[in-house]
């Protein structure tokens, strides 16, 4: 049986968390759980240390500030391979990601390097969104496959898993952007390195407590990332981008 670590950054997602990873668990017993929190001023890591001393496998990883989900993430990443995981998961902590589909990506990864809770394919869609949202996400998608030559329909989905080998090919120490670039520039590294990638649908649920930590400067980041990761330098010789 792989060995499962799945990574959630958190910053004040006090109102979620404990319902989130109880999910988790009810839905594959053997995922352990790796809260990675940025200091949050709402208590978020009191309550992330509480689920570490009731259910075996549950962790928590408290640093000094919010540095970035990108970080959080390439943190998360080390210590997985330190650890010797054989699939290493990422979500997000505010249920626009229900831990119910779970399964479904875990399946898939019999046959896959990459798995992705997908909004774009044959089932798959977003709930509580705007149109401006709708369409802002939806060109973003666009972009991506058009500059980075792709063919994954959510290039910018944050409901993942990878085989331990991605992510050694990869090179967690490597990777430049922070925020939400984050996302798209794991990916398409995977994909340069022969990573055979999959999607299964999800219906992404806009989040329900607490505030949307996606900004105009994000998104802009994102676009720029698209471009330095087709014609740009490697991330192995550039510092790496700050959070804020």
């Amino acid at each position: 049986m792989s060995k499962k670590l799945l990574i959630i950054p958190t910053y004040n997602e006090s109102e979620n968390i404990r319902a989130l990873v109880e999910k988790v668990r009810e839905r594959v017993p053997d995922m352990h759980v790796l809260i990675i929190d940025d200091n949050s001023p709402d208590g978020t890591g009191r309550i992330a240390d509480q689920l570490a001393s009731e259910y075996e496998g549950i962790r928590a990883m408290h640093r000094e500030g919010k540095l970035g989900l990108g970080s959080a993430y390439v943190a998360g990443f080390k210590q997985a391979l330190a650890e010797g995981y054989d699939l290493i998961c990422q979500m997000d902590a505010d249920f626009s990601h229900d831990p119910s589909y779970w399964p479904d990506l875990l399946r898939g990864m019999d046959g896959h390097d990459v798995m992705i809770g997908s909004r774009y394919v044959p089932g798959g869609g977003t709930r509580n969104w705007g149109i401006h949202r709708r369409l802002l996400s939806r060109a973003s998608g666009f972009a991506a496959r058009l500059i980075l030559g792709i063919k994954v329909r959510d290039c910018t989905g944050g409901f993942r898993c990878y085989k331990r080998h991605v992510i050694e090919a990869i090179d967690p120490d490597t990777i430049f952007s922070n925020g939400y670039s984050f996302l798209e520039e794991v990916l398409y590294k995977a994909v340069k390195a022969g990573a055979v990638v999959g999607e299964t649908p999800i219906i992404f649920v806009e989040r329900e407590h607490g505030k949307s930590k996606i900004s105009k400067r994000e998104i802009f980041k994102a676009v720029v990332t698209l471009f330095r990761l087709r014609f740009g330098r490697s991330g192995r010789d550039r510092k790496p981008e700050t959070n804020g």
